[in-house]
């Protein structure tokens, strides 16, 4: 694990985090609707969560990685939660009278919401599997160590990647001045959550 490594593996770890997914998506829907400040918990939750499932599944091991009954569990368990995350999205009521400060009807996730929901998130799974095969297991003799500099990569880049997102809903927030035209950004976010899943189905 040389500086080569850490420029890879950093650079994976950004490109990850930062691309359009589940976590990204509601941090954005959660934004727009409850602003930045209410979304905190949501964000320290995912940039926290991930780091430790990639510590557990490092530790237990690839084959849990690869096992397909694992996959099925997932798939489906993981399916069955976003849609119906996606339905809570698509009913949020924003307010649009104070933009500084969007309140809608419901409560944005909390950190312990945030955290638990990245073992149901299929681009969770992806991702980990990646990292771990692609970075820790050719970690001679060091593959505990290499999993544990990874979580703190990606701990470290979870969070201001996921401020922009949510940066980029309080905006939207703040130019759709309507209830109205709030309620269909959030319903065209409730569409990406469910379009998110296409690719883990059809795998």
């Amino acid at each position: 694990m040389d500086g080569t490594w850490f420029l890879s593996a950093g650079a994976f770890a950004i490109a990850m985090s930062a691309t359009p997914g589940p976590n990204n998506a509601m941090v954005v829907a959660s934004g727009a609707t409850y602003g930045f400040t209410r979304t905190i918990p949501h964000m320290l939750g995912v940039a926290a969560g991930f780091p430790v499932m990639l510590v557990v599944l490092g530790t237990a091991g690839l084959p849990v990685l690869t096992d397909p009954r694992v996959h099925a569990v997932l798939k489906w368990v993981g399916a069955a939660y976003l849609l119906w995350l996606a339905w809570t999205i698509a009913g949020s009521d924003p307010d649009p009278a104070a933009p500084d400060a969007p309140a809608g009807t419901g409560r944005p996730f909390g950190f312990l919401q945030a955290a638990l929901f990245q073992w149901v998130n299929p681009k969770a799974w992806i991702i980990a599997a990646g990292a771990l095969a692609t970075y820790t297991a050719q970690a001679e003799g060091a593959s505990l160590t290499a999993t544990l500099l990874l979580a703190i990569l990606f701990g470290l880049v979870a969070l201001p990647c996921l401020a922009v997102w949510t940066l980029i809903g309080v905006g939207t927030a703040r130019i759709l001045k309507t209830r109205r035209a709030l309620r269909l950004f959030n319903l065209a976010m409730a569409g990406l959550l469910v379009a998110s899943l296409v690719p883990a189905l059809m795998g």
